[in-house]
């Protein structure tokens, strides 16, 4: 498939306390469209510092971030460009997740997932609309996010992520807030996604998570080593077969 994300020779580093910190060092990274891709590391490897990299919402002090789209098209070199198009990147062709779901608590589900919509906002509404029914919340479209759990919420999260149409989904620790009944319903919308032929890029901790990928890179001293690649179709993994189930299951209810 498409590399949609690529990182070249991305270097970051921080002043902490008088002293220079090197987070990231010559990283190269490619993210391919059908893909959930992992990263793992300890707290504090740079992970997310990639990833807001990567999601054009920090530059790089070294390097280069390239951003393609599912068509094909040549991909954008991100070096150079202005705040404008970096943000109009980020609204066509990035969806983001993170782990506290980053929910307006004043405003309906549909409302949140509406919010990012570029587009005339009848045609936003019908939309979002169409994207809580496939993440199973059409009868909460109305719901504050106080009225929802922690898996609801986030699932809202990632119908926002959505209404762009974005080829990459980001996500950070998107699943550290959740049980585990929740963790596989997202997982397996995660899944859905990249057969549809987007890129997956997912920061975590949790071991089931990185079971769940198709390729992981882990993080040490500032560089990535790719640690496991996509098995068989005919071997999938526990982690992703249970997610898809528990997936249709709460479509269905």
């Amino acid at each position: 498939m498409n590399a949609l994300l690529r990182a070249e020779g991305v270097g970051k580093s921080y002043t902490l306390r008088g002293r220079r910190v090197d987070v990231l060092r010559g990283v190269d990274l490619t993210v391919r469209g059908g893909e959930v891709t992992a990263l793992v590391g300890h707290s504090g490897s740079g992970k997310t510092t990639l990833l807001h990299i990567l999601g054009l919402l920090t530059p790089p002090d070294s390097g280069r971030v390239f951003v393609a789209d599912i068509d094909g098209a040549d991909p954008v070199d991100t070096a150079g460009l202005p705040d404008g198009a970096l943000a109009d990147l980020r609204r066509s062709r990035l969806g983001f997740v993170f782990q506290s779901y980053n929910l307006l608590p004043q405003h309906s589900a549909l409302r949140n997932v509406v919010l990012p919509f570029t587009g005339r906002r009848a045609e936003g509404e019908a939309r979002a609309r169409t994207l809580l029914a496939r993440v199973g919340l059409a009868e909460r479209a109305d719901h504050l996010p106080s009225e929802l759990s922690g898996g609801e919420q986030q699932r809202v999260a990632l119908a926002r992520a959505l209404i762009n149409d974005p080829p990459a989904v980001l996500a950070d620790e998107p699943t550290g807030n959740l049980d585990t009944e929740s963790e596989d319903v997202l997982l397996g919308l995660f899944r859905e996604l990249a057969d549809e032929g987007r890129a997956v890029l997912l920061v975590t901790h949790n071991p089931s998570v990185s079971e769940f990928a198709d390729v992981v890179h882990r993080l040490e001293k500032g560089t990535f080593t790719q640690v496991a690649a996509e098995k068989p179709a005919t071997a999938e993994k526990p982690v992703a077969e249970r997610a898809r189930a528990n997936t249709q299951t709460e479509r269905a209810e």
